[in-house]
């Protein structure tokens, strides 16, 4: 009979979500825990740690990032996890980036980004999305009391008043660095938070439903910026409907106002 395998140690007094141990390889800590199981990442910072990567892949000063879709390929389990990312599509101002998350040679995330090019488009700018009232506007929320596991511990989080379910404002911010040791860009920095939507505007009772999302698009119309608070801000509306889908669709937000859009695709399952 095969020993069932031994279960890896989260670090839990590293203050960041990862250390980076190889050039390409990151061991998770318990700031990187997942809600719905112990021995899972959240797709938070695993978000963040591919787009750390993307950054970091051939960097180009007159490119930004665009949009990043992630899809979510199955569990994702709590050990050392490889990013590989390669160049798909190069081109002088338009550009395609894939990075891939693999734990124990399995790859289990999948990420596509768009670089585009940066360039004076002030005199036709306008912003059409509504912003939201300062965190200092909102009251502390306990998000440990909804949900379970090291990542949403490590988190502060302001919430409107006015919170209902499938529907809320709310800032959020963390201590914990990215990567142990690393600065990250602003838009990494926004990016690590933004699957946390999910689970700040609930319909139903996590304990007798489940709705993970497969997948994370994001697209943002300006560079994030990391005000010296740390907030990100989220205006979030949550549908379910009747056949077991739902969706989760949120405005996100710096300390400067609106900076793009995030959507998930939920899967909705009655638990027992």
């Amino acid at each position: 009979m095969t020993p069932e395998p031994v279960p890896f140690f989260l670090d839990p007094s590293t203050p960041a979500f990862y250390r980076r141990v190889e050039p390409d390889l990151f061991e998770p800590t318990v700031q990187a825990q997942g809600a719905w199981r112990v021995d899972e990442q959240h797709m938070a910072p695993v978000s963040g740690i591919l787009v750390h990567a993307i950054d970091a892949h051939e960097p180009r000063d007159d490119l930004q990032l665009a949009r990043v879709n992630f899809d979510i390929l199955g569990f994702i389990p709590a050990r050392p996890s490889q990013v590989t990312v390669r160049t798909s599509r190069p081109g002088r101002t338009i550009e395609l980036v894939e990075a891939t998350l693999s734990v124990d040679d399995r790859a289990v995330v999948r990420a596509q980004a768009w670089r585009l090019s940066t360039h004076d488009t002030g005199p036709v700018s306008g912003v059409e999305l509504d912003a939201i009232p300062g965190p200092d506007a909102f009251e502390p929320w306990e998000g440990s009391s909804v949900w379970a596991g090291g990542y949403i511990a490590g988190l502060e989080i302001r919430s409107d008043p006015a919170t209902r379910p499938g529907r809320t404002r709310a800032w959020i911010r963390t201590d914990n660095a990215l990567v142990d040791g690393e600065p990250c860009s602003p838009t990494a920095d926004l990016v690590r938070l933004v699957d946390t939507a999910n689970g700040i505007a609930v319909r139903a009772s996590p304990l007798e439903w489940m709705f993970p999302n497969v997948d994370l698009a994001i697209h943002l119309f300006r560079e994030p910026v990391h005000g010296a608070r740390g907030w990100v801000g989220f205006d979030t509306r949550v549908t379910m409907g009747s056949t077991g889908l739902g969706l989760t669709s949120t405005t996100l937000h710096d300390e400067f106002g609106p900076v793009g859009r995030a959507e998930q695709i939920l899967t909705v399952r009655r638990l027992g």
